[in-house]
């Protein structure tokens, strides 16, 4: 189906949601595709394809709302599914706070293209994707007397999505990603060490390709020998691809619905200093080739460059247009889009250096976070530091404490970029972290 033409069937089917009992309706309809490959053993342990075609569509009948979605897309079709979907919301609780957005916070068109679509995603052949797995497991077979098991794969997706709605937006996404992965487990005394390493890109051209297999060996060779060690108080550095364990409670801390469910940390805290000022943090969905950039959300509202945190002082919640009119907040979007680091002058290595003795967190094991307080509770792994080196590899060991006093300690921010996530992630040394072992 062309854009065109799902423009054409979301528009008929918007309208005849209306001409049927609805006061408001969004509909969007979106195609999508996605493979993988998984090798085990030097054999093809998994091939899996998926081809989908989704119409969803947002209901509001007599101050009722509900959800609904279909691959069907032919009109007789769709026109009992809507007819079906209008006569149930109307048995639903009224909620006056369901409703569409205002018109005036729409995208309105004319962005700057955003360059998320691999135009030749379909010019992958199968058989490349085979290949490349195969050459990421060759990277660690017979590299090691100590390997026990080994496991490669490969990803992609791609997805394009209109959007339309009753009172007057009209928009269209188009995203694509590319994956691989490999898995490594080894053998010591008494443990079964295991690491994984993972790359991915929206272009396959960018996607790095070797090195993986490697890398998810020598990590997992580097747990060898893992002990708990005496508890205590001590820095602690997170490496940027698991910083994004600690940092989601405070993301999770904005949003509206946990501020008005006061399931938050954060309530009332728009303009105070929160954590420490060496954090300072921008939402930016105009990232050219961004993995989180967008021009509007889900609802359709116009995406914002913004700051989220400015040396520590909270500038910002993520709001949608439900939680805006139960909380009385102009909605400006209610998810993240890549969020942007101020970064400093060291990679790992270089925080490491400084440090006389602490632990460099490589994994999380487990644990949470209390929403309302922001006390947490985390199993770790990693290795001890000692005098700016890493000195032994450690485990089954806990940090314990409070998101904003952790936050609150930052002693120094990274430079070493995650450039494999919308959170674009630096590791970050923390200060007086409690950690509990033997």
């Amino acid at each position: 189906m062309t854009k065109e033409e799902k423009y054409s069937l979301a528009k008929w089917a918007m309208n005849h949601a209306l001409e049927n009992g609805a006061q408001q309706a969004s509909v969007s309809i979106s195609n999508s595709e996605s493979s993988s490959v998984e090798i085990r053993d030097e054999k093809i342990d998994k091939l899996e394809q998926a081809i989908q075609n989704t119409l969803s569509i947002r209901l509001f009948v007599d101050g009722k709302y509900s959800a609904h979605s279909t691959n069907r897309m032919k009109k007789e079709d769709l026109s009992y599914f809507i007819n079906e979907a209008i006569e149930g919301t109307k048995y639903l609780s009224e909620d006056k706070f369901r409703t569409l957005p205002e018109p005036e916070l729409y995208y309105k068109g004319g962005g700057t293209p955003l360059n998320t679509l691999d135009p030749n995603f379909n010019k992958v052949e199968p058989q490349k994707k085979i290949d490349l797995s195969f050459a990421i497991e060759k990277e660690v077979l017979g590299k090691d007397d100590r390997i026990i098991s080994v496991s490669a794969s490969y990803y992609d997706g791609l997805e394009e999505r209109v959007m339309v709605t009753s009172n007057g937006f009209e928009g269209d996404t188009a995203n694509s990603y590319f994956g691989v992965n490999a898995s490594v487990s080894v053998k010591s005394d008494d443990a079964r060490p295991e690491s994984y390493w993972g790359e991915s890109a929206i272009f396959f051209d960018k996607l790095k390709k070797s090195g993986i297999g490697e890398i998810a060996l020598k990590r997992a060779l580097d747990k060898i020998g893992q002990e708990k060690i005496e508890s205590g108080q001590m820095p602690m550095i997170v490496e940027n691809r698991q910083v994004g364990r600690i940092f989601g409670p405070l993301i999770s801390a904005l949003s509206g619905s946990a501020i008005q469910q006061k399931n938050s940390f954060l309530i009332d805290k728009i303009g105070k200093k929160v954590i420490s000022e060496k954090l300072t943090l921008t939402d930016d969905p105009f990232i050219v080739g961004g993995r989180g950039s967008r021009l509007f959300d889900g609802e359709g509202l116009a995406t914002k460059k913004r700051v989220v945190f400015n040396k520590g002082v909270l500038e910002t919640y993520y709001i949608d247009t439900y939680y805006g009119k139960k909380l009385n907040m102009k909605p400006n979007g209610g998810g993240t889009t890549n969020l942007v680091f101020e970064t400093g002058d060291k990679d790992v290595n270089g925080l490491i250096e400084g440090v006389k003795k602490g632990i460099l967190v490589t994994g999380f094991n487990g644990g949470n976070s209390n929403g309302t307080t922001g006390d947490f509770s985390y199993g770790i792994e990693g290795f001890l530091i000692e005098n700016g080196k890493i000195t032994k590899p450690v485990s089954e060991m806990n940090i314990t404490g409070n998101m904003l006093t952790l936050w609150a300690n930052i002693g120094e921010i990274g430079n070493d970029v995650n450039i494999n996530s919308s959170w674009m992630t630096p590791s970050i040394l923390f200060e007086k972290v409690d950690f509990s072992g033997i």
